[in-house]
C-alpha cells in the first residue's frame, strides 16, 4: 500500500511496517544467531525495499530482542543484568563483579568500543540504580508470535495482512508535521509522546504498548544517541522516527488530504 502522508509530506525514505508473525517471509533479512547487530540497520534497510525478520536468537543486540518484544533479554548481558545496569551508567570498573567480568574479557583478546563502555559506562544514565528503574519502567513484553518483521509498506497488502505499528523516518519538519497530523483528529494535546529508549524500544515495545489505548498515540524515537550514530553514516544527521500504531496510522492517512498538508504554511516549509 502507498502512505498518502508519505506522498504529502514529501518523505523520500519508504514507511516500514511492523508485524507479528509465524511464518518467516521468504528471502528475510536476518542477524546471524548469537551475532551483534543494530535493529535500526535493518530499520534503514525494510525504508529502502528489504524486508527483515527477527527471532529470539536473531534480535541483534540485548536492548534490541527487548525493543523488538522478546521479553527482559538484558538478563542475557555477560555478567547478567547487573552488570548492564553499570554498562548504561558509570561502568563495570567501579564494582568486583563488572571489574572481573572487564579483566577476563581482556584477558580473552577482546577489544573495540563495547569493552570500552562496559568498562568505562555510556553515561546515559547516572547511577546503576537508575538504571535498574528504567529497565524496570520498560514495557517489557513477550510477542506471541515466533516472528517479528519489517516490512516495507508498499510491499503490505491490508486485505491480508495488519501490521502492528509503521514507522516513518522523517526529518525535523516532517517530524513537526506527523505530530500536528496525529493530533488533527483527536480530542486532547498529548497523543504523541516520545519515551526515554533505545531507537528500538521507540518503534517497538513502546508503540506496541499503545495498541490497546483508546486513542493509540504516536511514538517519536531516535534520541538514542547510539542509534543516531550507527544509522549516521546511511541516514544523516537529521532524522528521526515516528511510529504510529495502526489504527493511528490509518486516522493520520484519512485525514492527511483535507489538513494543512496542501496549504501554503507547510508548502513553504516544504520547499513546495
Amino acid at each position: 500500500m502507498e502512505s498518502q502522508v508519505a506522498r504529502m509530506l514529501g518523505m523520500t525514505h519508504q514507511p516500514v511496517a511492523i508485524l507479528w508473525a509465524d511464518q518467516e517471509p521468504e528471502k528475510a533479512a536476518r542477524f546471524t544467531p548469537g551475532k551483534w547487530g543494530c535493529v535500526m540497520w535493518m530499520l534503514v534497510g525494510a525504508s529502502r525495499g528489504k524486508t527483515a525478520a527477527f527471532d529470539e536468537t536473531t534480535y541483534g543486540c540485548w536492548g534490541g530482542g527487548v525493543g523488538l518484544g522478546f521479553g527482559n533479554q538484558y538478563k542475557a548481558f555477560p555478567g547478567g543484568e547487573p552488570c548492564f545496569h553499570y554498562f548504561l551508567s558509570v561502568g563495570n570498573r567501579h564494582w568486583d563483579t563488572g571489574r572481573a567480568l572487564v579483566e577476563q574479557m581482556e584477558a580473552s583478546g577482546a577489544g573495540g568500543s563495547f569493552l570500552e563502555d562496559l568498562r568505562d559506562g555510556e553515561g546515559y544514565l547516572k547511577s546503576p540504580e537508575r538504571v535498574a528503574d528504567f529497565v524496570k519502567e520498560l514495557p517489557i513484553m513477550q510477542v506471541p508470535t515466533r516472528y517479528v518483521v519489517f516490512k516495507p509498506l508498499g510491499e503490505v497488502h491490508p486485505e491480508e495482512e495488519e501490521p502492528k505499528v509503521v514507522v516513518f523516518w522523517a526529518t525535523p519538519h516532517q517530524l513537526a508535521a506527523l505530530v500536528v497530523l496525529a493530533n488533527y483528529d483527536r480530542p486532547g494535546n498529548e497523543n504523541v509522546a516520545v519515551p526515554f529508549g533505545a531507537g528500538c524500544q521507540s518503534v517497538g515495545i513502546y508503540a506496541y504498548r499503545e495498541l490497546d489505548r483508546p486513542y493509540p498515540r504516536g511514538i517519536i524515537g531516535q534520541m538514542d544517541l547510539s542509534a543516531r550514530l550507527n544509522v549516521r553514516k546511511t541516514m544523516g544527521d537529521h532524522v528521526f522516527t515516528f511510529a504510529a500504531p495502526w489504527r493511528l496510522f490509518r486516522e493520520m492517512e484519512e485525514n492527511v488530504a483535507e489538513s494543512f498538508a496542501s496549504r501554503q504554511v507547510w508548502r513553504q516549509l516544504a520547499g513546495k
